[in-house]
């Protein structure tokens, strides 16, 4: 009697997964209309297959996942350059297999040999990968897959960083304003990631890239799209607060453009955005060193600031105390500035 039904049934060792998911990733390169019935066994392979490694990383609710098999699949993964397979080959994939290749994603990514994150290293070496997850928010169809993976990627600050310094990331002021909503809300996550996860790396790229950083977050800062202002608001005062970027934020806060930006943004129609213009341009004005041209500024407005102040109000409970007297201390110094004799000349 054969007993090969039974050998069957073996599951697949790490080594054996690793390259049966190759092999069958790379089967997917046939795209000629004759042979529409291989490749679309081929996707019912490549499917069962990140079922097995669904398995394997996440166990089946049974039985816990084998740590050392974990390992040891994230290690041959590197070892076959699978990895570049998953990038390229995502756009054929089908939404089931796209959706356990981003669940075992977050998971491989977490896999360390030794002290290092072995899946990690291959994307340090192979960094134009990380630029095809970004340029892939073009693709509607795969913009989201792409988007959790590279979040799961921003959680490691040598990757951050390379997000942040590579010509890729410019594309972020643009896919943030798409007109899907689903993508450009995702892209807008992503972009906060990158920008929040690792204070000292952001600081360091604010540092090196002010001027042109700073030229594009104002089109966001200004834009028609009520969704993207409030949003870059709210953005822009968490990685400014960051201690790590206090020099960055002195710096902001002594340029006249970025003061008339936020002033703008407190006669916005929205309460909401006038609430966050508010918390930015306090600072503006609680300045000890304010140059001559923002105090200039706030004494030639300083009635109709007055007025504006006046009538804003956060409106919830004891963080409406707060803002209360946070609006006092501004409206005063306001006040003081407009009474200065030296800002006639």
């Amino acid at each position: 009697m054969s007993f090969s039904f039974f050998k069957a049934l073996r599951p697949k060792t790490p080594l054996e997964l690793a390259k049966a998911i190759k092999d069958s990733l790379m089967s997917l390169d046939t795209k000629t209309v004759v042979e529409v019935k291989s490749l679309e066994k081929a996707l019912e392979e490549v499917e069962k297959n990140f079922g097995t490694m669904k398995v394997m990383l996440l166990g089946d609710g049974e039985v816990e996942p084998n740590v050392d098999q974990i390992t040891q699949l994230a290690l041959e993964i590197c070892k076959e350059d699978v990895i570049v397979l998953f990038f390229h080959k995502l756009p054929l994939l089908g939404w089931e297999a796209r959706k356990d290749l981003v669940q075992c994603w977050s998971i491989l990514l977490k896999q360390k040999v030794g002290s290092t994150h072995c899946c990690v290293q291959f994307l340090e070496n192979h960094s134009d990968l990380l630029d095809f997850l970004v340029a892939g928010y073009d693709n509607k169809e795969i913009a989201l897959n792409c988007g959790n993976m590279l979040r799961e990627c921003i959680k490691f600050p040598t990757l951050a960083k390379y997000i942040l310094e590579s010509p890729s990331f410019e594309l972020f002021f643009k896919y943030v304003e798409l007109s899907n909503f689903d993508v450009a809300s995702d892209a807008f996550s992503t972009f906060k990631d990158v920008l929040t996860k690792h204070p000292t790396e952001v600081s360091e790229f604010l540092t090196s890239h002010y001027d042109e950083f700073f030229e594009q977050y104002e089109k966001l800062l200004t834009s028609s799209n009520y969704v993207t202002r409030r949003q870059s608001l709210k953005l822009l005062s968490e990685f400014l607060l960051e201690p790590p970027s206090s020099h960055i934020m002195k710096k902001y806060i002594a340029e006249v453009q970025h003061f008339k930006v936020m002033m703008t943004l407190l006669r916005d129609a929205s309460k909401n955005i006038q609430i966050s213009a508010f918390h930015i341009f306090k600072i503006f004005v609680a300045n000890p060193n304010k140059p001559r041209e923002i105090k200039v500024i706030l004494a030639k407005n300083h009635e109709r600031l007055l007025e504006l102040l006046n009538n804003l109000s956060a409106g919830k409970g004891g963080e409406d105390d707060q803002f209360e007297e946070e609006k006092e201390l501004i409206i005063k110094e306001i006040e003081r500035v407009s009474q200065l004799s030296n800002l006639d000349s």
